[in-house]
């Protein structure tokens, strides 16, 4: 499974397209296919992007809590694969386009920050990453709270 590590800033060109971080795209063999699942993260204002095979494992997870004859979690599902989308960077400058809504409901205006964190690539908008960080105090504190 492909680790990500890092943080990369890119722009935006006027089709929607961006580089895919070449540290990013280390994490595969170099023969590989790289697909990626785009999607927006639930509790933030960012993208997450997913290998396609992590993705399958995290979706499969997922829908084994679920039992699609009750109507709340046929519901739950359906909203659970809205917006999402498979990029692969093409082959000879590594970009990728990401819809322009997805881009949009995070506030992408022309640079991003690609982020690695571990099984996954969060993608934000410059402005919105640097307004999230928490101050040292802040990340001691819930560091204490969460592990004791």
């Amino acid at each position: 499974m492909a680790k990500f590590i890092g943080e990369y800033s890119v722009k935006i060109d006027d089709k929607g397209r961006m580089i895919f971080p070449s540290a990013f795209k280390s994490a595969f063999a170099p023969d590989e296919k790289i697909a990626l699942v785009v999607k927006k993260d639930m509790f933030e204002e960012c993208l997450q992007m997913f290998t396609y095979s992590q993705w399958e494992e995290e979706s499969d997870q997922v829908k084994a809590k679920l039992n699609f004859f009750r109507r709340e979690h046929a519901e739950f599902w359906r909203e659970y694969m809205r917006d999402r989308a498979v990029v692969e960077p093409d082959e000879k400058l590594g970009r990728i386009t990401i819809p322009k809504k997805m881009l949009s409901s995070i506030g992408a205006q022309k640079e991003m920050i690609f982020v690695g964190n571990d099984h996954k690539i969060e993608i934000w908008s410059k402005e919105k990453y640097n307004q999230k960080q928490m101050s040292s105090d802040e990340f001691i504190a819930l560091a204490q709270s969460i592990l004791g």
